[in-house]
């Protein structure tokens, strides 16, 4: 059974500012470059939604995946629906991110 992925609109924001970030401290291929493999580890979750571990301490129904030691994505399964709600750096408050 396959899932869609979609990006929620913060989530969207993290992409666009993580690329940005990169591209101004290191360069423009090595932003694309992070941000394709960034993107083909989001597209996994078509197949495998239940990789992440839960994290029902943050909020319900919420599970989150790590990406390359320091990127941690945030994500609801809903239905046949996985829907990414952030891309964050590890060292971030992550009960912040979601009120808890």
């Amino acid at each position: 059974m396959s899932y869609q992925v979609r990006l929620g609109a913060r989530a969207y924001e993290d992409l666009a500012d993580i690329w940005m970030w990169i591209a101004t401290e290191a360069d423009l291929d090595t932003a694309d470059a992070y941000g394709s493999r960034l993107r083909r580890h989001l597209a996994k979750l078509v197949d495998f939604p239940r990789r992440g571990s839960p994290r029902n301490d943050l909020r319900h129904g919420l599970r989150s995946l790590v990406f390359e030691r320091h990127m941690t994505i945030f994500y609801e399964i809903e239905g046949q629906v996985v829907t990414i709600l952030r891309i964050v750096h590890g060292a971030r408050d992550q009960a912040a991110l979601f009120g808890a």
